[in-house]
């Protein structure tokens, strides 16, 4: 093989590498779709929210830093709800008590769906959630987009869900 030929060859297997790289790093992949009942005792499902940028909140009761932001999560739903249909269901883990989770929804007036993961489903879908608070994201087509955690921006979630309400 001439020195062009071994050029050319060493060209084509850098640009095939390179276009995999593009296809495979450029595939969005899907959130689970999870399911379950919220608090009032009405379904929910991830994918009903499809066409809406969701944040999915893994959270419990019994720690402070969940605590401690469900006032910002409720601020950042009631200002991209209405303008951009976002949507936040916040995920009480499955060692959380469901009467115990009402009772902190309905007391701070929380504007958005809560759901106890009774039976750790809904952590195991979205990878076996151990560590809280942990959100997940996603688009209005259903990718996920951005996983937190502990507290995210909300500066910079904001402008996340704004460029990905667009379905």
């Amino acid at each position: 093989m001439t020195g062009i030929g071994r050029k050319l060859t060493v060209l084509v297997i850098v640009l095939a590498v390179a276009l995999a790289g593009y296809v495979l790093l450029g595939q969005k992949q899907l959130a689970p779709d999870i399911a379950g009942t919220d608090v009032h005792g009405k379904p929910f499902s991830l994918a009903a929210l499809r066409g809406h940028p969701v944040l999915v909140d893994f959270w419990a009761t019994s720690c402070p830093g969940c605590v401690e932001e469900m006032p910002r999560l409720a601020a950042l739903y009631q200002q991209y709800h209405q303008s951009h249909g976002f949507e936040l269901v916040a995920v009480a883990m499955n060692y959380d008590d469901a009467a115990a989770v009402s009772r902190f929804a309905a007391e701070h007036q929380l504007p958005f769906t809560v759901v106890v993961d009774s039976t750790g489903a809904m952590a195991h879908a979205f990878g076996e959630i151990k560590l809280t608070p942990t959100a997940w994201l996603i688009s209005a087509r259903g990718n996920i987009v951005q996983q937190y955690i502990g507290d995210p921006d909300f500066a910079a979630l904001g402008q996340l869900i704004v460029s990905h309400a667009q379905g």
